[in-house]
């Protein structure tokens, strides 16, 4: 009897110690690192056991639905990306779900230009999809709240890494960044706008024209004050990238008379002043260069002959001669790779001229379209314009 009794609870234990296995040891059926398991909202407890079961998330189905009631979760779903790691135990797993233990999501904003673009890149990384966050940013019943509207969107934006929740809404998604933008707008930050005598908002939508124009650092603050002197004279900005902005067509190389007659509201070859809203999100470095822009008498800037960065001028005859050099060694460039290209068709010609499918001397030069583009964008005055319209402009 007393035998029996040993080897029952010898059974006992050995089955205890199994089921004890079973629950706390690992219970994972993928072979890769991790598991990033998406909880969306609304979504039922069967519904989440059958996706479990179609990844292979988990060995035993059945076992995980055992625990899952002894721990009260099969009514306590919860929303959110969870990380299931390989190798961990069913109650590991069950508890943390039940928690809500979610692993954050980094979500890093660098330049943006469009409400669509952005609201993309929402929809990519958060459980808040693209059209839920660009019905948002397009009305301004939503944007009230913020202090801003439709035009002014992304003045709230600064250019970070900012961490959320996957299920996270769209108001929360601004408002994560909208603190992000109060903290950085330091009273001495606001002073310094106001001493250049702006507010902030139209320090940022300045900095997103001068982001557009150059990615050279030190020809930032000085195509800043172009700007300023600009507005300080009742000259109109005739800044080429709001016109690029206007047209959506942000891949334009050049410029003419008949693209800056586009009918918008951005248009600053048109209206006066800065535009109603940013046309993309500028870098806190480029906000700086703005803050802080250095007093010039400074009305023109051209792209440097060398490529290397900007020229700037405070007459309109300094200005042609800028534009003009740096148009001379464009062709020069541009004459240099037509040469090659040519070259580079001739013995293609004369390899095929010998198979009988024609003579070199029949073969055209091939004609580069794209120029030689220095390191940021030209002013619109040194783009291929009418110079005595162009002066008149300027006047």
């Amino acid at each position: 009897m007393k035998r029996i009794l040993l080897f029952a609870i010898a059974v006992l234990v050995l089955l205890g110690g199994l089921a004890a296995w079973k629950i706390l040891g690992p219970a994972t059926g993928f072979q890769r690192e991790k598991y990033d398991l998406y909880i969306r909202s609304g979504m039922t407890y069967d519904q989440l056991v059958t996706l479990l079961e179609k990844d292979t998330v988990i060995r035993s189905p059945a076992l995980f639905n055992w625990v899952a009631g002894r721990l009260d979760y099969k009514e306590k779903v919860k929303a959110g990306k969870y990380e299931i790691k390989q190798g961990m135990g069913l109650l590991s797993i069950v508890r943390m779900l039940r928690n809500g233990r979610q692993v954050p999501v980094h979500f890093t904003v660098g330049k943006v230009r469009t409400k669509e673009g952005l609201a993309g890149m929402v929809g990519r990384k958060l459980e808040c999809d693209s059209l839920s966050m660009l019905h948002f940013s397009k009305s301004n019943d939503s944007l009230k709240a913020f202090g801003i509207d439709t035009n002014t969107f992304f003045t709230l934006i600064l250019p970070n890494t900012y961490t959320y929740f996957w299920n996270i809404t769209a108001a929360d998604v601004l408002k994560k960044m909208e603190a992000y933008s109060k903290e950085w707008w330091t009273p001495e930050r606001i002073k310094a706008a106001e001493e250049e005598g702006l507010t902030p908002a139209q320090a940022y939508i300045l900095a997103s024209i001068v982001e557009e124009e150059t990615n050279v650092p030190a020809d930032k603050g000085k195509i800043a004050s172009v700007y300023m002197n600009r507005m300080a004279r009742g000259m109109k900005l005739a800044a080429d990238p709001t016109v690029k902005y206007a047209t959506k067509d942000f891949e334009m190389k050049h410029i003419y008379f008949n693209t800056l007659k586009v009918a918008s509201p951005y248009n600053t070859y048109i209206h006066e002043g800065l535009p109603p809203g940013p046309i993309c999100t500028p870098t806190e470095q480029t906000l700086e260069a703005v803050l802080h822009a250095p007093k010039t008498d400074y009305l023109f800037f051209a792209a440097a002959p060398d490529f290397t960065g900007t020229v700037f001028s405070a007459t309109f005859k300094e200005h042609l001669e800028n534009a003009n050099a740096y148009r001379k060694e464009l062709h020069t460039q541009e004459a240099i790779r037509d040469s090659l290209n040519a070259a580079k068709a001739g013995k293609d010609s004369s390899n095929a001229a010998k198979t009988g499918a024609g003579a070199a001397k029949n073969t055209k030069p091939v004609k580069t379209t794209r120029p030689v583009k220095p390191q940021h964008a030209r002013s619109a005055n040194s783009k291929p314009v009418n110079t005595k319209t162009a002066r008149k402009k300027h006047k």
